[in-house]
């Protein structure tokens, strides 16, 4: 076939280095961006061959989100906005550690297993971040789309979540949005708009809000974006990327890691502030308050209020819907015991990694899931929207149920249901904030952390330590979770774990308690994980 002598002859012009071998876990490939460009090549291979089987359009995106600059990776994006489904995840570890001498071999192999209509059109969307790196790379991936004969659409510059959100709008005819940048942002600030129209007597102050952009992507698309927001929230943006190198000491990931704000950004005591990480997917809330001492809201403290304001909402509206948080095990005690004790809401734990999450999620009618680092988003069933819908259209409803109606409409519309989104959520935590009149101290109060700590340790083998119960327990290697367990009891409210990291070999070592003692529990757990 001429499709593959044209696979033959760009393959050779992206060689893959003797000897890597890469794994596609939940953040896709990722690593030093000098060793992904055959990645990205059989990636754009992979997401054609996605394309013909699914008959839908497929994304691709090029980021190391958080990671340091000179890093870089690669996501894949199935036809709803989703992570690719599993056994693709499967192919494309396969097509990455091919030798080349046998990469036509197993796209065959794919081609066959999934009985893939090789006349079938393709279409590929791609998308970047703004490391040095991601121009090169996102050619090599539009490369590969055109090397299998896919159509292919560069979006160039934008966030992860907003590749998520096009491809989703593509495949779903414009029912759930443009599939254009300035349609993402007509959409979500519309929407915002009028849910800031419930918010009474918010002043100037508490429309302010500063925003950390991790000198990323997310820094360029909230500057595109502020137009949209006709002054109802205004932002002071820093790390905007003019000066500053990407995620470094800044970000929602070095905030939340190092409980500080980002270094050398002045923060007035009280003052409410943001951060998100390098692809814009993530974010977290911070401020300090009169003695100068650092407050962090993470996802945990996301999740509540979000949670919280819809409940009452759908309460109002009178409607009997089934909503629950999604957490891993990483969520503080505290949040869990708020929510199952006084919110009387479903609290569902699953492994690490937003897809299990998001998974989980789909099972309710409402369902709010973010991983403590800030990433996460809220999901409606099809059935939840479409209640939502006609009780702001009956004629019959009360005022009171029509508005909390039209409330949860306009929340719905600023959500991107598709992936967490830092500028979706932050829109969303802003239009609650406004509407229940509340400052970030108050809804920091709504319950108070559990001191914790997360510490890794470097290993030979992290596949070493196997776990169980959505990650809380160890299985192996024996002695290990007999230990956790018995340093835990010494403690009031402790809990700890260790897990093994989904991308690099280093063990994760979680530790919680009421007290400060939690350090000496992560640092005895570390040095057995290391022996």
């Amino acid at each position: 076939m001429a499709q593959f002598q044209e696979v033959s002859k760009q393959s050779s012009q992206h060689p893959k280095p003797a000897g890597l071998v890469l794994q596609y876990g939940t953040a896709g490939f990722r690593t030093s961006a000098k060793l992904l460009y055959h990645i990205m090549f059989r990636m754009g291979l992979l997401a054609t061959l996605r394309s013909k089987k699914t008959k839908a359009t497929i994304g691709v995106m090029v980021t190391a989100s958080h990671n340091p600059e000179e890093d870089n990776g690669v996501k894949l994006i199935d036809p709803m906005g989703e992570m690719v489904t599993p056994s693709w995840e499967g192919y494309a570890t396969q097509l990455a550690n091919a030798e080349q001498d046998d990469l036509l071999n197993v796209l065959k192999d794919i081609i066959e297993k999934e009985a893939v209509n090789m006349s079938q059109e393709a279409n590929v969307f791609v998308g970047k971040d703004t490391r040095g790196s991601s121009a090169s790379l996102s050619q090599a991936v539009l490369d590969g789309v055109s090397a299998l004969g896919g159509h292919s659409k560069d979006y160039g510059l934008v966030t992860t979540p907003q590749l998520h959100y096009m491809v989703c709008c593509q495949n779903t005819q414009g029912k759930y949005g443009e599939a254009t940048v300035e349609g993402y942002y007509r959409k979500l600030c519309q929407a915002f708009i009028q849910l800031i129209k419930n918010a009474t007597n918010c002043t100037d102050d508490q429309k302010h809000l500063c925003v950390d952009g991790a000198n990323g992507i997310g820094a360029l698309k909230v500057l595109e974006m502020e137009s949209h927001l006709k002054s109802e929230l205004q932002i002071s943006l820093f790390n905007d990327g003019s000066k500053g190198k990407l995620n470094h000491q800044c970000g929602a990931d070095f905030v939340k890691v190092q409980q500080k704000p980002p270094t050398g950004i002045k923060i007035n005591p009280g003052e409410r502030c943001c951060s998100f990480d390098g692809d814009a997917d993530r974010i977290v809330y911070y401020y300090t308050d009169s003695e100068g001492e650092f407050h962090l809201l993470d996802g945990d403290k996301i999740a509540t209020v979000i949670v919280t304001f819809l409940k009452e909402l759908i309460t109002q509206a009178g409607l009997d819907l089934k909503i629950a948080v999604v957490q891993t095990a990483y969520a503080n005690g505290s949040s869990t015991h708020y929510l199952e004790d006084t919110m009387k809401v479903i609290v569902r734990c699953t492994k690490t990694g937003v897809k299990h999450l998001h998974h989980a999620a789909q099972e309710f009618d409402v369902g709010v899931y973010f991983e403590a680092n800030g990433h996460g988003t809220t999901l409606f069933s099809k059935a939840a929207e479409e209640k939502i819908q006609q009780l702001t259209e009956d004629p019959n409803t009360n005022d009171e149920r029509k508005r909390a109606a039209r409330l949860l409409k306009n929340t719905i519309n600023v959500i991107n249901q598709t992936v967490g989104d830092a500028i979706s959520d932050m829109l969303l935590i802003e239009a609650i904030l406004a509407i229940k009149g509340m400052t970030v101290q108050q809804w920091d109060a709504i319950y108070t952390d559990l001191p914790n700590r997360q510490l890794k340790v470097k290993v030979s083998d992290r596949r070493v330590i196997d776990t169980t119960d959505a990650e809380r327990r160890a299985v192996s290697p024996a002695g290990l979770q007999e230990a956790i367990d018995s340093l835990v009891k010494k403690h009031k409210l402790a809990r700890s774990f260790v897990r093994p990291s989904g991308t690099e070999d280093v063990v994760r070592v979680y530790a919680e308690a009421d007290t400060q003692v939690v350090i000496s529990i992560s640092r005895a757990i570390l040095t057995f994980s290391s022996s």
